[in-house]
């Protein structure tokens, strides 16, 4: 017997008992983005390589380990399935020239793709909905970015998720810490572990993000960035503090938040919860003033975040959010060939009511038809044999309600479901 083929390890099936729930979490994210005045955009999952290594920068695990990269025979160049939505929306955003009409608030969701031991809540494909501002200065932005977080939260039902926020400074700031950091580690070599080495003179903010318990004492007395700050970032970081305070948001800072992806400037910030293990960051994004030049574009300053589908829709269950899926109104039972075509003309025509319909197929008694209206949950069955025929009528059977059925006209079905 031929091998069954099934689907790659880390990406998954999202199967219809389960697709309900992500379809009510991207109309209430939609709904939401809405009322913030953000606006669809959708790039292609494949982008050039070189799109990626120029923005999340070369010496990061995302670039080094994770990127499914791969030749395209037909012209030879290299492609690599989007492993992170911002990149690609500035490539879009600058090819397109959207920002010559003034800034804009944009907003993506869809798969992303990372080669990476698969575990609860980290897949190799997964999900995000990205949103990105692109040309404002801040910090008045950076914190609507954080207070639409906050709302969202409640829109979902989700709860006892912590922020913190923190600040890189500008590009000045980060290579006088760059350089101070390079010194003390030197002096700490022999604690290094092998990707620490590696990143030491490349990328040593890096190292302050790893994950290696041995290393923890050794990260915690290194140099803070903190003190080598620049004067406006300093009042930029302040003015944040200042407008999520008079917004109710609260906040820790964590002067040791570094971002995996290189591109990030100023303000960082990572919403993160206790309730999903290891995986605990949910939502997590910041400013990145250099990548419109960086990936070839004119200089502009640029801020947003992304989330995890994945994990919200198990925080959503962990915190007992119960999304029911939705049932149609009415299940149509028929039998013989004349009352198949009268069945016809009535789903059509309900359906024209904006009433949700199923037509039963494949036949079967009256009986059987009855218990599988039943059993997907409609809240009525539309009974239809040669008496409904004749008289150019339908049995309306409630399934849910103690109520008696009764025969009527179609247009009075409308009328009484509607009620």
């Amino acid at each position: 017997m031929a091998t069954g083929v099934k689907a790659i390890r880390g990406m998954n099936d999202i199967l219809p008992d389960q697709s309900y729930r992500w379809e009510y979490f991207e109309q209430t994210v939609h709904k939401w983005l809405a009322a913030y005045g953000y606006r669809n955009i959708r790039t292609p999952i494949v982008e050039q390589t070189d799109l990626f290594i120029r923005s999340i920068g070369e010496v990061t695990d995302i670039v080094e380990k994770e990127m499914y990269t791969f030749i395209d025979h037909l012209n030879n160049d290299s492609l690599t399935l989007r492993p992170e939505g911002t990149a690609s929306c500035v490539r879009a955003v600058i090819e397109h020239n959207l920002l010559y009409a003034g800034p804009q608030r944009l907003y993506y969701a869809g798969p992303m793709f990372r080669h990476e031991r698969p575990q609860k809540g980290r897949y190799r494909q997964f999900h995000q909905v990205g949103v990105e501002a692109l040309g404002y200065v801040g910090p008045d932005i950076d914190a609507e970015l954080i207070v639409m977080c906050s709302r969202l939260w409640d829109l979902l039902g989700v709860y006892g998720l912590r922020l913190e926020i923190g600040t890189l400074g500008n590009a000045e700031s980060r290579a006088l810490h760059r350089t101070r950091l390079i010194k003390y580690f030197e002096q700490h070599r022999d604690n290094l572990d092998e990707d620490s080495l590696r990143r030491l003179h490349t990328n040593p903010l890096r190292i302050l993000d790893s994950k290696n318990p041995r290393m923890q004492g050794l990260i915690d007395n290194a140099p803070k960035l903190i003190d080598d700050l620049d004067e406006e970032s300093c009042i930029h970081f302040e003015s944040l503090q200042h407008i999520l305070r008079e917004q109710g948001i609260n906040f820790e800072i964590n002067l040791r938040l570094v971002r995996g992806l290189d591109y990030y400037n100023r303000s960082v910030f990572e919403w993160i919860t206790d309730k999903l293990g290891a995986q605990g960051t949910v939502c997590a994004g910041g400013r990145y003033d250099g990548l419109m030049e960086q990936v070839g574009g004119k200089s502009a300053p640029a801020c947003g975040f992304a989330m995890g589908i994945e994990r919200l829709l198990a925080l959503m269950q962990e915190c007992g959010e119960n999304i029911t899926p939705p049932a149609p109104d009415i299940y149509i039972a028929h039998q013989g060939e004349e009352g198949a075509d009268y069945a016809w003309k009535c789903a059509e025509f309900l359906r024209d009511e904006g009433l949700n319909i199923i037509l039963h197929c494949g036949g079967g008694s009256f009986k059987s038809q009855m218990k599988k209206a039943d059993a997907i949950g409609a809240s009525y069955a539309l009974i239809i044999g040669d008496d409904e025929v004749k008289a150019q009528e339908v049995t309306l059977k409630p399934l849910r309600e103690s109520i008696e059925q009764a025969s009527m006209k179609l247009s009075a079905v409308t009328e009484l479901i509607k009620k």
